[in-house]
């Protein structure tokens, strides 16, 4: 079997290709793996067979009929064996769903560091890059999060909650640097008021029009903000309403556990994911928790540490050990 490269055909037309495709005598035995580079409006895919030949890589858009595009593409050059994947939870989450609900094989591909990066970058070299890795070692790649059903519920109002919940600590400290801030008046009063009870008083209050006085502004701004405290909070408590309803449908069993509330036992859904089956092993827990050993001897020194992988990149990566 050989093949023969086509010439490069430019970017253009109404969906943008870039395409540099080597066409095949007979696709129907090879069998092929493929690596996409993923970005907000196009995908890079490059594509080789199991022997690490490159068989031709392509720009698509990241849209349904670009993903359709992609797999028609991918079956034009062979049997699809298992395609990597980055950023499968970003820019990559729509490919990774269109090509599961296909049963297309997808492997989760972490971007390589600047340090590796020894042949310069681009799209086409991250994306033949991530083909290199699956062709390499495919079983230490991670199945990628599914990204669909009640767990993905959970993981959308769990990042709205806490993003309220970081909004609500700031107006705190916003109330109390205007507080220490203020006119000699107004600090001396609000600090007579317990902490438990100056929200609520200064929601209440009914200062004079903000451009009469310093006082007045203050007196505006600190109003305001208390209203914002009491908004922000009334939505996360909507917010944990929606999730403790979730949670208890999805882990009974878990939330009914002493010790584990909505937010624990959210955070421990969205962590493992939808399938859950893709942490193999305890090893694999362990990994994603932070407490697998790791090898960290030299010399005459035998010892372990701790794998303290930051939370994010875990989530990622249940294969970290």
């Amino acid at each position: 079997m050989s093949a023969r490269p086509l010439a490069d055909v430019p970017s253009g037309g109404r969906h943008g290709f870039i395409m540099t495709t080597f066409l095949n005598e007979s696709t129907a035995a090879v069998h092929i793996v493929a690596g996409v580079d993923t970005h907000a409006d196009n995908h890079h895919v490059a594509v080789l067979d199991l022997s690490g030949r490159r068989l031709g890589d392509r720009q698509i858009p990241a849209t349904a009929a670009g993903y359709d595009r992609l797999l028609t593409y991918l079956g034009s050059l062979g049997n699809i064996q298992l395609v990597g994947i980055e950023g499968t939870s970003s820019y990559g989450a729509g490919l990774a769903r269109h090509l599961r609900e296909r049963r297309v094989d997808i492997r989760e591909i972490i971007r390589p560091r600047r340090s590796q990066r020894r042949r310069g970058k681009s799209d086409p070299i991250d994306a033949y890059a991530a083909a290199q890795q699956v062709l390499a070692d495919p079983e230490s790649l991670p199945a990628a999060k599914s990204g669909d059903g009640l767990v993905e519920q959970v993981r959308v109002l769990l990042t709205v909650r806490r993003s309220a919940v970081k909004a609500r600590v700031a107006v705190i400290r916003q109330i109390k640097s205007l507080l220490v801030t203020a006119p000699e008046e107004i600090r001396t009063w609000w600090s007579r008021v317990s902490e438990h009870d100056v929200i609520a008083d200064l929601a209440a209050t009914r200062p004079c029009a903000p451009t009469a006085s310093v006082d007045a502004a203050t007196g505006h701004a600190l109003r305001r903000l208390a209203r914002r405290h009491r908004y922000l909070t009334s939505e996360i408590e909507e917010l944990e309403e929606d999730l403790r309803e979730l949670v208890s449908t999805v882990a009974p069993a878990m939330i009914a556990t002493k010790g584990f509330a909505v937010i624990t036992t959210a955070t421990l859904l969205v962590t493992a994911g939808s399938n859950p089956e893709r942490l193999r092993s305890e090893s694999s827990f362990a990994a994603l928790c932070g407490a697998s050993p790791i090898p960290a001897s030299s010399g005459k020194t035998n010892r372990f540490r701790l794998n303290l992988v930051p939370p994010t990149l875990r989530s990622a990566r249940p294969d970290l050990r």
